[in-house]
Order: C-alpha cells, then structure tokens, then sequence
C-alpha cells in the first residue's frame, strides 16, 4: 500500500513561520518598542494631570499678583518651567517617533536581513517571499498602530486640558502639535514602515534602506505640510485699512483687497492707523482692505482626517510597490530556469 505524499500547500502550512518568528527574531525591537511607548505614556499622563494643575495654578498667581505691575510678585514659576519643558520634550519626542519606525524598518526589519541572506534563508524554510513581506508588514503596523495611536490619544487629552487656562499654552496650528494631536502622526509612522520595506526591497542593504525610508518620511511630512491647508475650503475675513490683518488659525493665504475685489500682494506697509503714509502706496494699488484666509479651530479634524486619509494612500503606495518589486525580483530566477531548460 502506498501512502500518499502530503500535498505542497499542507506541507507549507505546517512548516512556514508565522507571527511568532518575527517577533522572536525582533524581541530587542519589540521591548524597546514597549518601553518607548511606556515612558511617553507617563510622560503625557504626568503633563495631562498634576504638571497642568499645578501650572493652571501658578498662571493664576502670576495674574493675581503680577498683573498689575508690582515692583515684586511672587508666583511658582518652576511649575511653568516644567510644564514647558515637559510639553516640549514629549511633544518632540512623538513628532521623531515616524522617523525612528523608519529607520528601524529600513535597517533591521528589511535591508539587512536581504542583505546578509536570512530573508532568502526564510524563503527556502517553506516561506514565500510574498508571505515573508505580508508578515514582516502586518505585525509592525498592529504593534506600530497601536502605540501610536495610544500616545496621539493621551497628547489630545493633555493638550486640551491645559488649552485656554495655561497662557503659554500651544495653539492647536503650531506645526508640531497640529500634528502630534491628530492621526496624522500614526499615518507618518507607518508610512517610515512602508518605506523601509521599500527601500529593503529595492537596494538590499543596511544603510541605504534606512536613507530611503528617512528620506520618504521627511519628504512625506513636508508635502503634508504645504497641502493640508488646501485640502478643505477656508474661511476669508476681510478687514479695512486702519485695523490691518485679523483672523486667528492655520493660515492659508493674505493680502490687499481691491475695490474690484481682486486679491493682490500686500507691500507690507501696514495698517494705516500705525503709518498714516501707507494710505497713498495703498491708494495707487486701489486697494481697499486686507483680505486672511485661515482655518479655525472648527476646521481641525476635517484637515486632519483630509491628510491623513492621503498619508495612508501615500504608505499603501509604497506598500504595494514593495510587493510587486519583491515578486517581480524572486520569480525572475525561476522563469530563467525553466527557459534555459526548455
């Protein structure tokens, strides 16, 4: 009696590593990870409860006490120091996180191991190429997702309770915390994942992929920049001559207004009622007021939701290219050999 061959695909199956092979083999990765995460997470509660109270509080001794010009006031300034100095730390901290996902992926997760053979060691280990990528894809951005999206939470929360009682507070529009309040900063991290299985992928070595998936991150964040404040309508405020620019926001766009409505550069002169001489260079452009076009804070989750939604697509191109390159490289061997044996 002969027994039957297990079949190819069963075979695959029972042999192919899943999950549990990568995170073994980054376990170094994986804690750090953790522990990034941990410390930031402490470092927000700590800032979202007793650092915001406590600088609520010296903000109200300075007002009472200081306000009206006094030759000596006393205020706890050392828990507005540390407010500020804490903020600006974890603020940072989690604007940089992108960039160290994307080195990491770029280095450790895909160029050096093409580089040094153990992905094609895999592959010869009932792994297919494409199921290696999906894997070594798949359970960064749950992890990556997850972290991210954890510590952006915990930066909303704490913005917001120190937002209109601290007075050297951030505005929702500075550029680091417009960003580290939102999903955008998620959409950044796991575009520095894309980019690295990319970079991985198409050059195969260490440093290089770590350089393209920086570069790809930064890049990134910089259109997203230029863009998200054209990615919803503005609103426009024109104001006279005398009161100059007004309108509080993301800025999108200024100058003059004309008495045909037209919108003109502004020759940055100045409001008339601070340089009365203005009023003749504003008369030979037939300019009438100042015009701003901004964002309000209203505008805050459709620019971020707007952005994001086209950082993701920008992450699931890079994505995708990696797949089709990573199939196009392996089977090219094998379509070789079957011509040569023909």
């Amino acid at each position: 009696m002969t027994a039957l061959a297990p079949s190819p695909a069963a075979s695959e199956t029972r042999t192919a590593p899943g999950a549990g092979w990568l995170l073994r083999l980054h376990r170094p990765a994986l804690y750090i990870w953790i522990g990034v995460v941990a410390v930031l997470a402490l470092g927000l509660v700590w800032l979202w409860g007793p650092l915001t109270d406590s600088s609520v509080a010296a903000w109200r001794q300075y007002r009472e006490a200081c306000d009206d010009f006094r030759s000596t006031c006393h205020y706890d300034q050392d828990s507005i120091v540390r407010y500020k100095s804490v903020y600006m730390y974890t603020t940072g901290a989690l604007t940089a996180l992108p960039f160290v996902v994307a080195a990491w992926a770029g280095a450790a997760l895909f160029g050096r191991e093409l580089e040094h053979g153990t992905a094609q060691l895999a592959w010869t280990q009932g792994l297919s190429p494409v199921r290696w990528l999906a894997t070594k894809l798949i359970v960064p951005t749950v992890l990556v997702t997850a972290g991210t999206g954890l510590l952006v939470a915990l930066h909303r929360l704490m913005w917001s309770a120190g937002d209109g009682r601290i007075d050297t507070a951030k505005t929702w529009y500075d550029n680091l915390t417009l960003h580290t309040n939102g999903p955008t900063t998620v959409a950044f991290a796991l575009t520095g994942l894309a980019g690295g299985a990319l970079g991985g992928v198409l050059l195969r070595r260490t440093l290089p992929a770590l350089t393209f998936a920086l570069t790809g991150v930064a890049a990134t964040r910089f259109l997203a920049d230029q863009l998200m404040p054209h990615l919803w309508p503005g609103v426009t405020r024109v104001t006279s001559l005398a009161d100059g620019y007004r309108g509080s926001g993301l800025g999108v766009d200024s100058g003059l207004v004309t008495a045909t409505g037209a919108h003109i550069a502004d020759p940055g002169c100045g409001p008339t009622s601070a340089s009365p001489g203005c009023a003749t260079v504003y008369a030979d452009l037939d300019a009438t007021g100042f015009y701003t076009t901004y964002h309000p804070e209203s505008h805050y989750w459709p620019l971020q939701l707007t952005t994001t939604t086209l950082v993701l697509a920008v992450a699931a191109a890079l994505a995708v290219a990696a797949f089709v390159l990573l199939r196009r490289s392996t089977a090219t061997p094998t379509r070789v050999g079957a011509e040569a044996a023909v």
